[in-house]
């Protein structure tokens, strides 16, 4: 049956691997697309290196991470002895003094794997960075696709390991959080601008990192008969709603851990105090 996408007797096929070879349709335009396509990738990939950037600069600058109450995610919990002194804070000194260069490369090896191996991150630097496929109905400029079979790709299963290391980061910074009802003094009771800033960044960690693809596995997965199990099937409903808005949340709880972050370095470094509610 003629579907009209077969080429011609007298015309070559385009030349070329990946989608481009006989068992694809013969069309030789890269793609039929006539909206901005490009946009979406393109803000992805601004967004995502912009984030890169600021981060890398905060977790090398290993300054101004500390104010009273407040202390940056990316420096929580802080594990060498050359952390800033946080009275009853996160400073834990596992690793004692014999790593000189900042505290934050250790713990952001977690939260930033857990991001790197995201299902949702992997679409978005795939089309940001590699075009891997560019958006939807565009053709890839490779000429092969092996998937994440192959290293370093292959590397991406060990997500659910970073799901609950995220866990337990998460934990320490909804400790931060409650911490940051103290003022300056460490006198509990009391609460500030910086206060409403880190319950806005755990709520979205939270959220974030409980709308995770292995979370609703891990809490619905493998079962039968939702029926016999009637608690891990209102817990899979619920997570199944926020893994809906899983993009989302992690473009917006993204934010809020820079925003946390800056809103600390601000403070510390004395542009301007902390403004008490109460």
């Amino acid at each position: 049956m003629a579907t009209g996408t077969e080429p011609p007797a007298t015309e070559d096929h385009p030349r070329g691997g990946g989608v481009h070879t006989r068992t694809r349709a013969a069309i030789r335009a890269p793609h039929l697309r006539t909206d901005r396509w490009w946009l979406a990738p393109a803000a992805t990939a601004a967004g995502l290196l912009a984030f890169v950037v600021y981060s890398t600069w905060r977790a090398f600058a290993n300054a101004d991470y500390y104010a009273a109450p407040y202390v940056s995610p990316f420096y929580s919990p802080c594990l060498a002895e050359n952390c800033a002194p946080m009275r009853s804070g996160p400073n834990w000194e596992l690793l004692g003094s014999w790593w000189g260069v900042s505290p934050a490369i250790i713990i952001l090896i977690f939260p930033l794997g857990f991001r790197l191996t995201c299902y949702y991150y992997r679409k978005a630097y795939y089309r940001g960075f590699w075009a891997s496929p560019p958006a939807c109905a565009v053709a890839e400029p490779h000429k092969k696709y092996t998937g994440e079979t192959r290293f370093p790709l292959v590397l991406q299963n060990i997500h659910r390991y970073f799901f609950c290391a995220a866990l337990l980061v998460a934990v320490v910074l909804t400790y931060d959080t409650v911490l940051a009802f103290r003022d300056e003094h460490y006198a509990w009771g009391h609460m500030g601008l910086g206060t409403l800033v880190f319950l806005a960044n755990i709520a979205l960690i939270w959220a974030y990192t409980l709308s995770c693809h292995s979370c609703r596995h891990i809490v619905g997965g493998k079962l039968k008969h939702f029926s016999r199990h009637p608690v891990r099937y209102r817990a899979w409903q619920l997570v199944g709603r926020l893994n809906a808005r899983h993009m989302q949340l992690a473009w917006a709880s993204l934010v809020s851990v820079a925003l946390a972050d800056f809103y600390v370095y601000l403070v510390a470094s004395g542009v301007f105090d902390d403004p008490r509610l109460f």
